[in-house]
């Protein structure tokens, strides 16, 4: 049995048998629950926990877990439909209401429901995780002499350092800041680039959760075309010219959805097109680290090859760590610089210290070179896996390109597919799906479906999701 599971089952246990204590009566000692339920001291201590948390109950150091009092009766809930008019008219000046549609980034923050096989996560698996290495790391981490006390604000030196490598080219440490995870950079970034009301250009499809913190920063998306070899140039010039952009968003190597790579012959017209307009390029190198086995030599970031200081590079660990270890960098050289960091103080202040010197620790350690390698073979068998289940079961939907690095596939859906009603139908045999409408800052040409490969437990249950999906297409198609 899972520990959290464990946890769960005996918070439920306790909790059915509160009534049998008067309030304030003290409830058996950790050692009997743990010889009554057969579990872990530590499956007890979190069970009572969240009891505590719930305030069912008070533990007091020494003494023991305890019912809780009653609560006094609550006071009457208030009446806050006035905000509906006063947030309305708050944006009634905008150019661009800041209206925050979350709905794109949840599908694939939220855990499905139990026994739903989880096709719709954008962060690894548990099993794909170093939970070793890190719980390692953040343990060294701390008794690092001065681990709790105020970091620089751009970040520790050390760590700086680590990312400008990585980068390459002649990137410094001085041209880095360490952010809290890559959302929290791209948003420095937009904010720091573009002001309300301005175009932003985007590639068409691109990942949610920037179209989401655009429109958050009441700014307009406009897309650009994306086919197997990246933007295309052509029509980011001419999307240049016509909105006026002077910021350009795009993902150069494993694009979300497509998985398409910049092709090397227009990673330099990207450049000069974005340096003639007088705009920027932010560039959200979100999945370096979740290179295919089969990949060969990856090509540089493009903030590598530019010495202009076109490029606002952003680039994270927790894609290949966890979601909690949220640790990223910005890169750029210029004026801009200042202007990046001077809205990462205000915002955030700075990245806590003991997640930094953690992530020190991590990428210094001989463990962290392991988890890639092994990391790397395990995201090629899962992949291949689930095209060999797709082309088995479902042929029916076209999968124009298959990644040699990220962690999903993206598919193209049979003429006119209903989106939602598949995902629904997924729900109901029993896996979660990512519908692709999301992706698209305006009408899609076409239905699409983006299936992780990377979320799941093993090629066990990518096989398994698989079938289900072909249950769920049976149920929408025949319908």
């Amino acid at each position: 049995m899972q520990q959290s599971s464990s946890v769960a089952e005996l918070a439920e246990q306790l909790r059915r048998e509160l009534d049998r204590y008067s309030p304030g009566g003290k409830l058996p000692s950790s050692r009997a629950l743990v010889e009554r339920f057969r579990v872990s001291p530590v499956t007890v201590s979190r069970a009572l926990a969240q009891l505590a948390a719930e305030g069912l109950v008070v533990t007091r150091p020494g003494a023991g877990a305890f019912r809780a009092r009653p609560h006094s009766a609550q006071a009457p809930a208030g009446d806050t439909s006035w905000q509906a008019v006063a947030l309305s008219a708050d944006g009634a000046a905008e150019l661009v209401p800041r209206t925050v549609d979350a709905s794109g980034v949840t599908v694939s923050l939220a855990a499905p429901p139990p026994g739903v096989l989880e096709f719709n996560g954008g962060y690894l698996h548990p099993s794909l995780q170093p939970e070793r290495a890190m719980a390692a790391a953040l343990a060294r981490a701390g008794r690092r002499p001065g681990a709790w006390g105020r970091p620089p604000l751009e970040g520790l030196p050390e760590l700086r350092e680590w990312f400008a490598r990585g980068i390459g080219g002649a990137v410094t440490a001085a041209e880095v800041l360490i952010a809290a995870g890559g959302q929290s950079a791209l948003a420095t970034a937009l904010r720091a680039l573009a002001q309300p009301g301005a175009p932003v250009l985007v590639e068409s499809p691109t990942y949610p959760g920037m179209l989401a913190l655009a429109r958050a920063a009441g700014l307009r998306p406009v897309p650009v075309p994306v086919d197997p070899d990246g933007v295309r140039p052509e029509l980011l010039a001419d999307a240049f010219r016509a909105s006026g952009a002077r910021v350009f968003v795009c993902q150069p190597l494993f694009q979300n959805p497509t998985g398409a790579v910049l092709a090397p012959g227009r990673r330099a017209e990207v450049l000069r097109i974005a340096r003639e307009a007088g705009a920027f390029v932010i560039e959200d190198d979100f999945v370096r680290r979740l290179v295919h086995a089969d990949a060969g030599p990856l090509p540089r970031p493009l903030a590598a090859d530019d010495p202009d200081g076109v490029v606002v590079h952003v680039g994270s660990l927790t894609k290949a760590t966890s979601p909690s270890f949220r640790v990223s960098a910005l890169a750029a050289r210029g004026p801009v610089l200042e202007r990046l960091r001077a809205i990462q103080v205000v915002d955030s202040f700075f990245v806590p210290r003991p997640l930094q010197e953690a992530a020190l620790e991590l990428v210094g350690s001989p463990a962290w070179p392991r988890h890639l390698r092994t990391l790397s073979a395990e995201l090629k068998t899962r992949r291949d896996a689930m095209t060999a289940a797709l082309a088995l079961h479902l042929p029916e939907l076209a999968l124009p390109h298959i990644p040699s690095g990220g962690y999903h596939l993206w598919l193209r859906l049979p003429e006119g597919t209903d989106e939602s009603a598949l995902t629904a139908a997924g729900l109901r045999a029993g896996v979660a799906l990512t519908p692709g409408r999301p992706y698209f800052s305006a009408e899609p040409p076409a239905a699409h479906l983006r299936l992780s490969f990377a979320a799941v437990a093993g090629t066990g249950e990518i096989t398994e999701g698989v079938r289900r999906l072909r249950t769920a297409c049976d149920e929408v198609f025949q319908g």
